[in-house]
């Protein structure tokens, strides 16, 4: 089949399904515009003037505070081993005081009475003052300036427009034109 005739059958076949030649980096209307009509169209507009929407945004971030706080300890000390100590060198001395049958008492006598002495004599503990640091769970509320869109001026056909737009559209906006009855 020569090439012009192949041509001329792709042509009649793409007329007969209705396939409508677009610009490809433009394949429509944008997503969410309205549907498109007969009566619009799209154009460029030149952009005069952008300027940037500045909204306050607050963020809550959890963080940790932490101090140092002074507390009172208590030591408990250790009594038990004085007490054992005490009783064991008593016992020795009184063993070494008493003769014959008194020996035994004087041993007895000499393990109470150390006993009694290491109890006194030994740590009972007490109370100090030391520092801990202790931590909580705190909020702190950040706000950070952002842009939340933008201004723009724009020149179509002679006539000057504004929108706001979420971006920022560069030097050219691309618009949709739709031309309706006045009455």
């Amino acid at each position: 089949m020569p090439k012009f005739l192949l041509v001329t059958l792709v042509l009649a076949l793409a007329v007969a399904t209705g396939a409508q030649a677009q610009d490809a980096r433009y394949p429509g209307p944008p997503p969410g515009a309205p549907p498109q009509d007969d009566n619009a169209h799209y154009g460029w507009a030149d952009v005069l003037r952008v300027d940037p929407v500045y909204g306050v945004t607050q963020t809550t971030v959890p963080r940790q505070q932490c101090y140092d706080q002074q507390v009172v300890q208590r030591d408990p000390g250790n009594s038990t081993a004085g007490t054992i100590l005490g009783a064991v060198v008593g016992g020795v001395l009184g063993s070494t005081i008493g003769k014959g049958d008194g020996r035994k008492a004087a041993t007895v006598a000499g393990a109470v009475a150390g006993g009694a002495v290491g109890n006194r004599v030994s740590d009972h503990g007490g109370s100090y003052e030391t520092t801990q640091t202790r931590c909580r769970e705190v909020s702190t509320v950040s706000e950070q300036r952002q842009i939340m869109g933008y201004d723009v001026e724009y020149r179509y056909r002679g006539e000057v427009y504004e929108s706001r737009l979420n971006y920022d559209p560069g030097e050219r906006l691309r618009v949709r034109v739709s031309v309706t009855p006045a009455d």
